[in-house]
């Protein structure tokens, strides 16, 4: 088969792009039975795209222009493109028009969950790009159970979702580079981390909640991402690090006292198992998908309330040891393989569709 994937989105240093980069590097290492054909749209990033797929056709096309023809006016079939194909994998934007066996990915509902906390400009992308995947998608991927639930209430089809969970990209450094990256950052003595500078990811009742749970104890809180509609002040012992890049994340991880994830709703939660690989234990939230994907290895604490959270926190370092063993058995079960393994299945029901 011809299986053509968008890759547009492997730019942005999102959780979409993480998934992206790693899926399609698995399937091509995988699967050498299909044709890959990957592409993407983009003005100013084309020369970023083939720094990490050197083979993908890019075109002009801007976000904005993507969602304008193939979202709003739904014209100009992929084909016209990238040729005739089997398979269209498309993910996070916009939605062509193609005669292939259309598969799309949809990560999460926050948007629809939570309109308040995006730009009404890109809830409007999603709202625009769902009614074609209603329409036109053969199978919808989802990497929960929470995920699928939520696509359910919203009318769709849930004989053609199928659910394939996703994997973290950390791993566990020696003390070395511990050290190098406590030096790099400029940390002095033992923290936590935090992932997400957002309304979503519920930044201000982690930080309220650490500061209940550590009152007179040397300990930092350091939160790793860029903020985004968000204002925050600083604080004693917090520290905002911004982007960090995923290697020097594992670091940051490995050499951190646990990790505290107590996000208001998530259509999965990576850095949940981004904590396990890194061997570090977890607090994150009991509602959404987040209980799913921790098993029974985190702290679940409820993310609306702060005391709760502090009560997490304060189980982890206390029981470390505990959380961490359990954290080693549940990452057992998720890896890039399974993941490109279990699309591959979804897009060889192309076969029997027809």
């Amino acid at each position: 088969m011809k299986i053509a994937i968008d890759v547009s989105q492997i730019v942005y240093g999102t959780g979409v792009s993480t998934y992206t980069q790693n899926l399609v590097e698995a399937l091509l290492r995988n699967d050498k039975e299909n044709e890959y054909i990957l592409f993407g749209g983009s003005l100013r990033r084309r020369q970023d795209i083939l720094n990490i797929f050197s083979k993908s056709q890019v075109f002009p096309i801007p976000p904005t222009l993507a969602d304008l023809v193939w979202n709003k006016l739904h014209i100009f079939p992929i084909e016209k493109l990238i040729g005739e194909v089997d398979v269209l994998h498309t993910s996070d934007w916009s939605e062509p028009p193609s005669k292939a066996f259309k598969i799309t990915t949809v990560h999460d509902l926050y948007s629809f969950k939570f309109p308040k906390m995006i730009h009404p400009k890109i809830l409007s992308v999603h709202k625009r790009k769902l009614v074609w995947v209603m329409k036109e998608s053969k199978r919808i991927i989802v990497p929960s159970q929470s995920t699928k639930e939520d696509l359910v209430s919203l009318g769709f089809d849930e004989k053609i979702i199928r659910i394939i969970p996703e994997a973290p990209s950390t791993v566990k450094v020696n003390n070395n580079e511990v050290e190098q990256i406590k030096r790099k950052y400029q940390i002095q003595g033992d923290y936590l981390m935090s992932i997400g500078v957002t309304p979503l990811k519920n930044t201000d009742k982690i930080i309220k909640a650490f500061h209940l749970a550590m009152p007179g104890k040397d300990l930092k809180l350091l939160i790793a991402g860029r903020p985004s509609n968000i204002k925050l002040e600083p604080e004693r012992n917090i520290r905002f690090l911004g982007y960090v890049p995923q290697d020097d994340l594992s670091a940051l991880l490995t050499g951190s006292r646990g990790l505290v994830f107590a996000s208001l709703y998530e259509g999965y939660g990576i850095p949940i198992l981004e904590g396990f690989k890194c061997g570090v234990p977890v607090v994150t939230s009991s509602v959404g998908s987040m209980p799913e994907v921790a098993g029974n290895a985190a702290a679940l604490v409820d993310p609306e309330d702060t005391r709760s959270i502090a009560d997490g926190i304060t189980r982890i370092l206390r029981g470390a040891k505990g959380f961490i063993d359990k954290g080693n058995i549940r990452i057992k079960d998720f890896s890039w393989e399974k993941t490109a393994q279990m699309t591959l299945d979804v897009y060889r029901e192309a076969k029997i569709d027809k």
